[in-house]
């Protein structure tokens, strides 16, 4: 019998709505502003030695929130430098929202924005269809290599559009974090659909190793609460639920014995800790930045 089960990605306002309570409810953005303001720094340190123009490519970008805060770092290392900042992203919803940040942001003189409503395949192809190989002085790509149809073979073509002093920055869900134990247990469960994969910064090292890429690892510390998830009904729960398996409305559709055993794991040492009462899973980030 077909399992009514789908994936999320099928359904761009659901995922967009899910993400959203993802972020509302986690300390992703949190512990990814603490990367920017401790490490970024010193990453971009020699992006834009001797440059004018720095062009910087923001690969599944979302709303734009670390977008900016990655362009205020940029901005501040290189005062009298013009910054193209080229984004790609399949979200209508997410691009205009990153429009709307953008027009309501006061510190963006110097700054140029172009929008690609695409996938990162879509870029590629499009590139390669143009003949066009620009070249980039960073490039990031955050939270989005699990969309991709071949990981090594993008992180591939993207490296090689970096320019001679660029870096490549990566941020997955860290191999220590909950993702890791739920996903690796149930996600052949989970409804793929050939839209995503399961990929963390545990298996970077191999993939950048045999491409022989030299790279910088990082662990970023995060949490996230799902105590609602637990609560028959919640929609904020069923919504987080959705975007932890990656299914649309997972708690309706799944089989009755996955969720009971989803639940289960959801709430084990693996994958949470409990703290007055409250279920926070483990959201560890892992990030890699990749030399030239």
């Amino acid at each position: 019998m077909a399992s009514p089960m789908r994936n999320l990605l099928t359904d761009l306002d659901r995922y967009v709505q899910s993400f959203r309570v993802f972020l509302e409810r986690s300390t992703e953005h949190q512990s990814m502003q603490g990367f920017v303001e401790r490490h970024l720094p010193d990453v971009i340190a020699s992006i834009g030695n001797g440059k004018s123009t720095i062009n910087v490519l923001s690969v599944g970008s979302g709303a734009g929130e670390m977008d900016l805060q990655i362009l205020s770092k940029i901005r501040a290392r290189y005062p009298g430098a013009t910054i193209n900042n080229d984004v790609i992203e399949p979200s209508a919803d997410q691009i205009s929202k990153y429009k709307e940040r953008v027009a309501q942001a006061s510190d963006l003189e110097n700054i140029k924005f172009a929008w690609h409503k695409e996938t990162a395949d879509e870029y590629e192809s499009r590139m390669n269809a143009e003949k066009k190989t620009k070249k980039w002085d960073f490039i990031h790509m955050i939270q989005m290599l699990y969309y991709v149809k071949d990981i090594p073979a993008t992180i591939r073509y993207f490296h090689s559009l970096l320019d001679s002093q660029a870096k490549l920055l990566i941020i997955l869900v860290s191999g220590k974090s909950g993702w890791e134990t739920l996903w690796k247990k149930y996600g052949s469960s989970f409804p793929l659909e050939d839209l995503c994969s399961y990929v963390s910064s545990g298996d970077l090292p191999r993939m950048l190793d045999s491409a022989g890429l030299k790279y910088q690892l990082y662990e970023l510390p995060s949490h996230l609460d799902i105590t609602s998830c637990f609560t028959e009904g919640d929609k904020d729960g069923e919504l987080l639920l959705d975007f932890l398996t990656e299914t649309i409305d997972f708690a309706k559709t799944a089989p009755p014995e996955l969720k009971r055993q989803v639940m289960e794991e959801l709430r084990k040492p693996g994958c949470s800790e409990i703290r007055d009462g409250k279920v926070f899973f483990n959201n560890s980030q892992g990030v890699i930045v990749v030399e030239p």
